[in-house]
């Protein structure tokens, strides 16, 4: 099978023309929320994509309580016999950065000069900032204002595998076997694919959430949640001595014990960190949320040995301080899981090499939802979308990843109908 020019062109139109329209749909997840979907307006774009798949005539189209958006693709006749596998997204952005609002912007044909954000005079987007925008000149590229992100995490996995579906549907050629969609709620705080109906998803599936063109991972940190809650003791600070307990400023000494070079900032690659992501409160009570991340299980335990023997310490040290610490296991790194099954890495590679990309494979700094399924018997790699800057106001995107990413998905079905 060979893509022609007709239909890159409208992978390329219906991707683009659908991610211009998810973006502007708020749907930022809150990570103080217990329950599934965290906010509402993740039900907003759920809605949406259910009136589109039943355009695409998909069957067994579900909205269900949590938010999570099902439907099944029917194969091509005489492809009924094909190993099935799913696609998954998510549905919400991440609550690091504002999505209310968002107003994309195409920078056309970009020349290589730095790119500047009509809400931000102050932010740049400059080949420092990501080396990958160089080998983007003469692309047209998409940016927000810059006053939100983008929401090319993951709305641009979406418009890719809807595109793919178009694909599918309007062109007899593409032959696949059963393929099941599934769009999730709350990747980004961790919550959503707990409540995934996994009657509704096949035993292979793919994330489409990950980042540059070419990129295809199937490793993933170990990841833990620390929640820090500091009982002190408020007294007038004109007679404090001796008495008072401050709950908030010893909490910020002792998060400065942390070691700087395991901070994110100061980490790359297989290298993990202690990233303090909320600080609150006041003299009496303080509480704080940290995430705690490595490639390897024994080093996430040695940090959170540190954390709790600097618990003990400052117990000590401040008599009458209480430290209350709570560890919640987020996610584990997926690779010894999707090892077992080979092949569901092999396809993406050859479906990668089919579109003219370099296949980077690399582990993944930070987790998908893929994670979760894997652990839980359900290979499940991640496949690029082509975004870059996730969770920032420079997060942009290539145009020509959104039709590249949908072209890998195309061809994965179809060597999926080549296995015996």
């Amino acid at each position: 099978m060979e893509l022609t020019k007709e239909i890159q062109k409208f992978l390329l139109n219906d991707a683009l023309e659908r991610f211009l329209r998810y973006v502007k749909i708020w749907t930022t997840s809150d990570e103080s929320a217990e329950s599934v979907p965290s906010t509402k307006v993740q039900l907003d774009l759920g809605k949406v994509l259910v009136e589109e798949l039943k355009e695409l005539n998909l069957d067994n189209i579900v909205l269900d309580e949590y938010g999570f958006v099902y439907a099944y693709l029917p194969p091509s006749k005489g492809f009924e016999n094909v190993q099935s596998f799913g696609l998954l997204a998510h549905i919400d952005t991440s609550p690091a950065v504002s999505g209310k609002d968002v107003k994309p912007v195409i920078h056309r044909n970009y020349d290589g000069k730095n790119i500047k954000f009509a809400q931000d005079k102050d932010l740049i987007l400059t080949f420092e900032d990501s080396p990958n925008l160089e080998e983007y000149i003469g692309l047209d590229i998409i940016t927000s204002e810059g006053d939100t992100l983008l929401g090319a995490d993951d709305k641009a996995g979406i418009a890719e595998i809807m595109a793919a579906c178009n694909a599918w549907r309007k062109f007899d050629k593409l032959k696949h076997g059963p393929i099941y969609i599934c769009f999730t709620p709350d990747e980004e705080i961790g919550l959503g694919i707990d409540k995934v109906d996994k009657n509704k998803i096949p035993e292979i599936c793919y994330t489409v959430d990950g980042g540059e063109m070419g990129e295809m991972e199937f490793e993933c940190f170990d990841a833990w949640l620390a929640q820090f809650k500091f009982k002190g003791l408020s007294v007038h600070p004109g007679h404090a001595k001796n008495k008072m307990i401050n709950a908030i400023q010893i909490a910020s000494r002792y998060f400065s014990e942390l070691p700087e070079s395991e901070a994110p900032e100061s980490t790359e690659e297989r290298e993990g960190y202690f990233h303090l992501a909320k600080m609150q409160g006041g003299a009496e009570e303080a509480t704080a949320r940290m995430i705690i991340r490595d490639f390897i299980l024994k080093n996430n335990q040695r940090r959170m040995d540190y954390i709790k023997s600097l618990k003990q310490t400052y117990e000590i040290r401040y008599p009458g301080l209480k430290i209350e610490i709570d560890f919640k296991y987020q996610y584990q790194n997926m690779v010894k899981y999707i090892e077992k099954k080979p092949i569901v890495v092999d396809l993406v590679k050859q479906a990668m090499e089919k579109v003219g990309l370099e296949v980077k494979t690399h582990p993944i700094r930070g987790g998908t939802d893929g994670a979760r399924l894997s652990v839980a018997g359900i290979p499940t790699p991640n496949i690029f979308t082509g975004g870059q800057l996730f969770h920032s106001r420079k997060e942009y995107i290539p145009t020509l990843a959104l039709q590249k990413s949908a072209e890998v998905l195309l061809y994965l079905a179809h060597l999926w109908t080549q296995q015996k």
